[in-house]
Formats: C-alpha cells, structure tokens, sequence
C-alpha cells in the first residue's frame, strides 16, 4: 500500500473504489491489488 498526497490518479484505474475509514482515505481495488492506497 502506498501512502500518497492525491488519490486523484488512482481513481480512474479499473476497479477502484474510494473508502473513508477512521478519518483516512483509502482506494481499494479488488482486480488489482497493487493500486492500493491511503491518503493521510
């Protein structure tokens, strides 16, 4: 998982959702696992 500034890039791949969870922004990807991210 990568920890970034923007998710605005990660968004657009295929299969992406954006989750907010305890106060941080993740994007989850279910059909490639490797877009995984939080934001602060």
């Amino acid at each position: 998982m990568k920890v970034r500034n923007s998710l605005k890039a990660l968004k657009k791949v295929p299969g992406s959702q954006i989750v907010r969870r305890r106060g941080r922004t993740f994007v989850i990807n279910k059909l490639n696992p490797r877009a995984k991210a939080r934001q602060g």
